[in-house]
């Protein structure tokens, strides 16, 4: 089930923290509860983007995206990802969250998140959104022109993960004969 009442908690935590820039670091922090683990008494991978979901969302409040897409009828949605796990998140861990927008293309907005116990990166994330509407995608220009803001430069890896993921096959396998 979709943690709503955490969703809930951690707006309520955010609501009155000092506004961030369209590039800034939203830092959250969360505890893996038993709800979150696996057979192996870790932080499940599924939920694992589930908590991630909880950094986006309290980091387009805090960045005023969340105003300026309900303004406009716009929603969003994930449209690709990527993610590494690197570190076991084991019950009652405390993690560290940091969520930021990495820039966008033409067509889509990569956040990236990572996780954190003390200075070790448990995982991290990289998401490729795109912005809706009624219509369908809404472009980036579009989005450029709302926030009056223009991309940094993607970093190199972005890059190659935009371009490898272009060349992955869609559908992805045929039917089996």
């Amino acid at each position: 089930m979709y943690p709503v009442i955490r969703m809930a908690k951690e707006i309520a935590i955010h609501r009155n923290a000092p506004r961030l820039g369209l590039f800034d670091t939203h830092v959250s922090h969360h505890v893996c509860w038993p709800q979150d683990i696996d057979l192996w008494v870790e932080l499940n991978n599924g939920r694992t983007l589930t908590l991630y979901d909880l950094g986006r969302i309290v980091l387009f409040q805090r960045i005023g995206a969340r105003e300026v897409m309900r303004a406009r009828g716009w929603g969003g949605t994930v449209a690709g990802s990527s993610i590494r796990y690197r570190r076991r998140v084991r019950m009652f861990d405390r993690i560290e969250m940091r969520s930021r927008i990495a820039g966008w293309d033409a067509r889509f907005l990569y956040v990236d998140q990572s996780m954190w116990k003390g200075e070790t990166c448990t995982s991290q994330v990289l998401l490729r959104s795109a912005i809706t509407s009624r219509a369908g995608l809404v472009t980036m220009a579009e989005v450029e022109a709302a926030f009056d803001a223009k991309s940094p430069p993607l970093p190199a890896w972005i890059a190659a993960w935009i371009a490898a993921e272009a060349e992955r096959p869609w559908p992805p396998m045929p039917a089996p004969a």
